[in-house]
């Protein structure tokens, strides 16, 4: 009996405990490397934002460097790069594949959408006529190669 009252004041302390850091747990936030005057790149953003992923520091310098430093292969390369939680996010990845990668957390860089196909967020909307195109989101693995991590519109 005295057993099962140690150990549930033991879980009730350690709970109590626990609970201030969770709720001073901050989302993590996107670092994004860009062109000052790419419009999508804006877009993206606020897709990201809306589907409530934070946006910490731009970089408006452009996102060549940025790529080759997080090793997305040129090959995979959009109009910007993102890092988060340690992940590379290349081009126009929606937000709920990035919160699938934060969720399972793949040995992986990151993710990528080479080029900017229409449809794709930043790429959607009036401004493009709501045109879409098929599109792949790759998961870029260690060794540079990728898999499709998910697929839009096929």
């Amino acid at each position: 009996m005295n057993r099962r009252r140690i150990l549930k004041s033991s879980v009730g302390i350690a709970v109590a405990l626990s609970l201030p850091a969770l709720a001073s747990a901050k989302p993590a936030k996107v670092e994004v490397w860009k062109s000052p005057d790419c419009g999508c790149c804006k877009t993206w953003l606020k897709h990201l934002e809306a589907q409530g992923i934070g946006v910490g520091t731009i970089h408006d310098i452009g996102n060549a460097g940025a790529r080759q430093a997080l090793g997305i292969p040129v090959k995979l390369g959009s109009c910007h790069t993102a890092k988060i939680e340690g992940y590379a996010i290349e081009g126009h990845v929606p937000a709920r594949e990035i919160k699938r990668l934060l969720k399972e957390k793949p040995t992986a860089i990151g993710l990528a959408v080479p080029g900017m196909p229409l449809g794709s967020p930043g790429m959607d909307g009036p401004d493009f006529d709501n045109q879409t195109q098929p599109y792949d989101v790759l998961l870029v693995l260690k060794d540079g190669s990728t898999r499709v991590y998910q697929s839009y519109f096929r």
